[in-house]
């Protein structure tokens, strides 16, 4: 992962900092005692309880790295937009094609989640809301192909 800028609510910061705090002093101690009674059994070179425990070390260590160079790189996003479309905004948009209405909120990439509404800042509809008021009409450069959306709202 590189030193890019990582958007996040201040609720998604806390996330990662609580799951960096549980991978740091639960996980990591779980895994040391785990190697520890694998090596008590003997043979390292046939033992599968020490590769598991080995192996499990390795990506907890991994993500540790991960969320430390995500909450280093943490810029939080309040949302505020004198009426533009920012990230951490949500937006109510019209379909033009179809009519059809959908509310979204731009979140950073970290935090998306689709199934709730919440779209990465990355994405084509995002990309072509930020900025934009209330009545502008966004066109969308998606991979199936353009279409516009008009902004109704945006909080």
């Amino acid at each position: 992962m590189s030193n890019k800028t990582i958007y996040l609510t201040e609720q998604g910061l806390k996330e990662l900092n609580d799951e960096l705090e549980q991978l740091k002093t639960v996980k990591r101690p779980e895994i040391i005692q785990a190697l520890k009674e694998a090596r008590s059994l003997g043979d390292l070179s046939e033992n599968a309880e020490y590769d598991a425990a080995r192996n499990e070390q390795a990506i907890t260590e991994g993500r540790i790295k991960e969320l430390e160079l995500m909450i280093e790189n943490a810029e939080i996003i309040s949302g505020e937009s004198n009426g533009k479309v920012v990230i951490g905004s949500t937006v109510e948009i019209n379909y033009i094609d179809d009519g059809e209405e959908e509310t979204y909120t731009i979140v950073g990439s970290q935090e998306s989640d689709p199934f709730q509404n919440k779209i990465s800042n990355e994405c084509p509809l995002a990309m072509a809301l930020l900025g934009k008021k209330i009545n502008d009409i966004a066109t969308v450069d998606s991979p199936t192909g353009k279409y516009d959306v008009k902004i109704v709202n945006v909080k």
